[in-house]
């Protein structure tokens, strides 16, 4: 077993800031930080470090981008999808049912909230195979949390209909899928609760860890906004003694700057993948995604699937271009999942997915120059 590392990130942060071609874009993300800087210097003086006003001015503006009654501010995007959970009310023996190709903290959230995770396999566009739903729920499934993997929106109304039926909830990790639409319904907008990152790679960042939920219903808000601080009424009276997870009002203000760039954000990821789309596509070791003309995709990540992954990947890294691979152990698989009973094979589109898929640098800041580079780079690999 591998000795675990006190803190694995500081090193890891030194590697991967030393390619030029890198999808850490924050240096010129934050190029206008004195502005930022000036808000929180009245912050210092005010005082409302947490759930100060700006938290309140960020929640109504995020309410405006995702189209929802109810926006919650929360300590990170993984405690986003916790509370949603818990606010509705899943607990300790229930079922919930969501895609073995995610981030950790999915199954993270799942399985601290006291459930179960039922894994079902994806499509081709990445997603939770709605096709596959059904035939995995059980009397004790609860719940869906369908995962819109690099600000691709799943087929939400087929998951709909589904939890309708059997009288499911939905709880969407948009964590991904800031300003995202399929068929013009915005990421959040078909779920009980929807639930967005602004860790400091995502679309929409902050300073440090942030979380928002979004829900179109009073009963989960009320029950959302106890959770988050301590179940607290007000300040003298606790309804249900509860959990800490605010979010600050130091990343509120960080939050409050950059939502305003949002659209010129994603209209530069879309950009930038297009022309990845069209300069690799004649590539035959390459396979692009199908791209619907009635989705959104916000692109958060830049995926393909390649061949000779692991060698084109080190072939891009010694050459300055900052490749990743998102990710190369499906959830399933993990060690913190062998009590779950899976195993290799149960999920063969995530687990060949796993071997081939390939992230490459998408952001607003990346420029056409270093994309062609990226791609001659590409085809010497492959020619």
């Amino acid at each position: 077993m591998k000795e675990i590392s006190h803190n694995f990130l500081p090193e890891q942060y030194k590697l991967t800031n030393e390619l030029p071609i890198n999808h850490n874009y924050l240096p010129q993300q934050f190029q206008d930080s004195e502005e930022v800087i000036d808000e929180i210097r009245k912050l210092v003086v005010r005082g409302d470090f947490t759930l100060g006003s700006a938290v309140n001015e960020f929640e109504a503006e995020f309410k405006k981008i995702s189209n929802a009654r109810y926006a919650i501010g929360v300590g990170s995007g993984t405690d986003a999808l916790f509370l949603s959970l818990k606010a509705l009310g899943i607990k300790e023996g229930d079922e919930v049912i969501t895609t073995p190709y995610t981030f950790y903290a999915t199954i993270g959230a799942i399985v601290t909230a006291g459930a179960i995770p039922k894994f079902v396999d994806i499509g081709s566009d990445y997603n939770i195979d709605s096709n596959l739903i059904e035939e995995a729920i059980t009397s004790n499934t609860k719940a869906i949390v369908p995962v819109h993997w690099s600000g691709l929106i799943c087929d939400m109304d087929s998951i709909r209909d589904i939890a309708d039926r059997h009288k499911l909830s939905i709880v969407e990790d948009a964590c991904h899928a800031i300003n995202a639409k399929r068929n013009d319904k915005t990421a959040g907008s078909i779920g009980d609760t929807a639930c967005f990152s602004m860790h400091p790679l995502k679309n929409l960042n902050v300073w440090g860890d942030g979380g928002i939920i979004v829900t179109n219903n009073k009963e989960l808000h009320d029950k959302l906004v106890l959770l988050r601080n301590h179940g607290l009424r007000d300040r003298d009276i606790c309804d249900v003694f509860a959990y800490n997870s605010r979010l600050d009002t130091l990343q509120a203000i960080v939050g409050n700057h950059y939502i305003k760039k949002i659209d010129h954000i994603t209209d530069m990821r879309i950009k930038n993948a297009h022309f990845y789309d069209k300069e690799l596509s004649d590539i035959s070791q390459i396979e692009i995604p199908s791209r619907s003309p009635d989705v959104k995709q916000v692109f958060h990540l830049y995926c393909i699937r390649v061949r000779e992954r692991d060698d084109l990947q080190k072939y891009l890294i010694n050459n300055g271009i900052d490749a990743k691979v998102h990710y190369p152990i499906p959830m399933h698989l993990q060690p913190a999942a062998k009590n779950f009973g899976y195993s290799e094979g149960d999920f063969p589109h995530t687990e060949k997915l796993c071997k081939e898929v390939l992230s490459l640098p998408v952001h607003e800041f990346i420029t056409e120059e270093q994309m062609n580079f990226t791609v001659q780079k590409i085809k010497e690999f492959y020619s």
